[in-house]
C-alpha cells in the first residue's frame, strides 16, 4: 500500500466478531493500532485489557450518522478504514419487507459510505490511506433468496469501483473483500429469516436449509482471510477486488463465464441498435 506512518491505526466497525474481530488480531499481531468500533463495547474488554495501549474500543451504531461522525472525529488518524459490519438476511423478494431492505442497505451500503467520506479529507489531505469494503462474493452475483443482501452488497462494489479511479490518483488504495463462506457466525443467531410465503419452498427452501447446515462448518479461516488482507495491503499495487476462499473464486469465475456466454449469444442483437447512420447494417434494418 501507499507509504503510511508505522504503526498503522485502523478503524474497524464490527470488530468484536467474525472477520472483525480476525481483521483486529491480524492487526495488533502485526504491532498496528486499532480502533474497534462495535455496538457492545463490552464484547471487546479482553482484548482491551490485553493491549490496553493498542486498541481503543469506542460504541458504534454504523447506521448513526452523528454517531459515526463523532467516531472518525475523536480517533485520530486513520491510515486504514475497514467498513465489515454487516449481517445477512434470508428471503425472497416477495417475502423480504420495505423496512428489512432499506435496513440491509442502511448498514451495509450507506454507512460504509458514510465513513469512507468521513476519512477521506485526511487521508487526502496525507495522500495515502487505504479503505477496505468488506463485500462478500454476493457482491458480484446473486442467489435465489438473498436477493436484498446481494444487492446491498452489490451497490457497495460499485460504489467502491468509481471511488477507487477518484482516489486512487491522491495516494488512497480502496480494496473489495469477496469472501466465501467463512466460520465467522454468519449463519448463526445474527442471521435474519424474512417470513416465508408459501410457494418458494423449492426456490429459497435450499437456502435456508444450507445455511443452517453449514453454520460452524464453513470452509473459511477468518484469521487467513485477515493474513490475506495484510499481505494483498503491503503489495506496491493493491488489486480493487481480493475473493478469499476458493468457493468464491469458483463461483465468481462461473459468473464472470456466464455473462461473457450472454454477451456473445446476444452481441448481434445488441450491436444494432444504433441510429441508422450508425449503425453497421445498410440503413440500420436487421
Amino acid at each position: 500500500m501507499n507509504t503510511v506512518p508505522s504503526p498503522r491505526r485502523w478503524l474497524i466497525t464490527g470488530a468484536n466478531s467474525g472477520l472483525g474481530a480476525a481483521f483486529t488480531r491480524a492487526a495488533l499481531a502485526a504491532g498496528d493500532v486499532v480502533v474497534a468500533a462495535v455496538r457492545r463495547p463490552g464484547a471487546m474488554a479482553e482484548v482491551a485489557d490485553e493491549h490496553p495501549d493498542r486498541v481503543t474500543v469506542v460504541e458504534l451504531d454504523v447506521r448513526d450518522p452523528a454517531a459515526c461522525r463523532r467516531v472518525v472525529e475523536t480517533s485520530g488518524r486513520i491510515d486504514v478504514l475497514v467498513n465489515n459490519a454487516g449481517y445477512g438476511i434470508v428471503g425472497a423478494i416477495e417475502e423480504t419487507t420495505e423496512e428489512e431492505v432499506r435496513d440491509a442497505f442502511e448498514v451495509m451500503f450507506h454507512a460504509p459510505l458514510r465513513l469512507t467520506r468521513l476519512v477521506l479529507r485526511q487521508m487526502r489531505e496525507r495522500r495515502s490511506g487505504a479503505i477496505i469494503q468488506v463485500s462478500s462474493m454476493g457482491g458480484l452475483l446473486s442467489f435465489a433468496g438473498a436477493g436484498a443482501y446481494c444487492a446491498a452488497k452489490g451497490a457497495l462494489e460499485q460504489a467502491s469501483e468509481a471511488l477507487a479511479a477518484e482516489v486512487g490518483p491522491l495516494g488512497i488504495n480502496v480494496v473489495i473483500l469477496e469472501p466465501g463462506a467463512f466460520r465467522t457466525g454468519f449463519a448463526g443467531s445474527a442471521l435474519r429469516q424474512s417470513t416465508p410465503i408459501p410457494g418458494y419452498e423449492d426456490t429459497v427452501g435450499p437456502i435456508r436449509t444450507s445455511l443452517a447446515a453449514s453454520h460452524g462448518n464453513e470452509p473459511g479461516d477468518p484469521d487467513k482471510a485477515a493474513r490475506a488482507l495484510l499481505n494483498t495491503l503491503d503489495l506496491p499495487e493493491p488489486p480493487l477486488r481480493l475473493a478469499l476462499g476458493e468457493d468464491a473464486i469458483s463461483a465468481i469465475r462461473a459468473k464472470l463465464k456466464a455473462v461473457a456466454a450472454d454477451l456473445d449469444a446476444t452481441a448481434d442483437l445488441a450491436r444494432h441498435t444504433a441510429v441508422a447512420s450508425q449503425d453497421p447494417l445498410i440503413g440500420g434494418i436487421l
